[in-house]
């Protein structure tokens, strides 16, 4: 079997990036304003928590008496570029280790190419996998539920869909069109998309409540 994982909420907690990055551009407002950095923090997240990431930083520097679209670019160049502090989850820390080496292991994420590969770099995901795709480096039109990367692990492993298996969070673009190929899909329910009702045929085959659960339904699908 070749194992595949999503990045954001599958391996990881995405808000902590979300906050470690918000975090480096209070600590900038510090540094180049002299704005409070706690005080920054403090209020870009009660700010997210209310409207969403959209505008938090053109509600910070408006609190300041300094929005401008050149300050609003700088902040979301801060936010993209900064090293995060991340973890695996502990769950998923364990399910690694104990298919590396016995598996061949695989990311596919969507996203900034420099966010993704910073992320990839603070987990320390490279020693675990034996190639990490960021979908946005083949181009937007490649990003899930394209199934470009897959193909390219496909065809490197020289395996059937049906050997394939995704464990993904996000039922809006990460299982369907592995499904209509017949690879296996697992969603589990970790993150911001664990509420979410997916549209009929973009569900995963099998849902976890999270990656404990993962050794028992991958050992059930390798004798069945």
């Amino acid at each position: 079997m070749i194992l595949v994982f999503d990045l954001d909420d599958t391996l990881y907690d995405e808000m902590s990036y979300v906050i470690s990055g918000l975090r480096a551009v209070a600590l900038f407002g510090e540094a180049s304003f002299g704005w409070d950095a706690g005080q920054s923090l403090a209020f870009m997240q009660a700010h997210l928590l209310q409207h969403g990431r959209g505008k938090v930083f053109d509600a910070w520097l408006h609190t300041h008496g300094q929005h401008s679209n050149t300050r609003v670019a700088t902040c979301v160049h801060v936010y993209r570029h900064h090293q995060p502090e991340i973890t695996l989850f502990p769950l998923a820390s364990k399910v690694l280790k104990h298919y590396f080496g016995r598996w061949p292991l695989y990311v596919v994420t969507d996203g900034h190419k420099v966010v993704q590969q910073k992320k990839i770099e603070a987990l320390r995901l490279a020693p675990m996998f034996k190639r990490t795709f960021i979908t946005h480096r083949f181009g937007i039109r490649h990003a899930k539920p394209s199934l470009h990367c897959f193909e390219i692990i496909r065809r490197a492993e020289r395996c059937e869909w049906c050997d394939m298996v995704y464990v993904g969070d996000n039922p809006a673009k990460d299982f369907v069109g592995l499904n209509r190929v017949g690879a296996m899909t697992v969603r589990v329910n970790t993150g911001s998309h664990a509420s979410v009702v997916a549209r009929p045929g973009y569900d995963a085959r099998t849902t976890i409540p999270d990656l404990a659960s993962l050794p028992e339904v991958l050992g059930q699908w390798v004798e069945s």
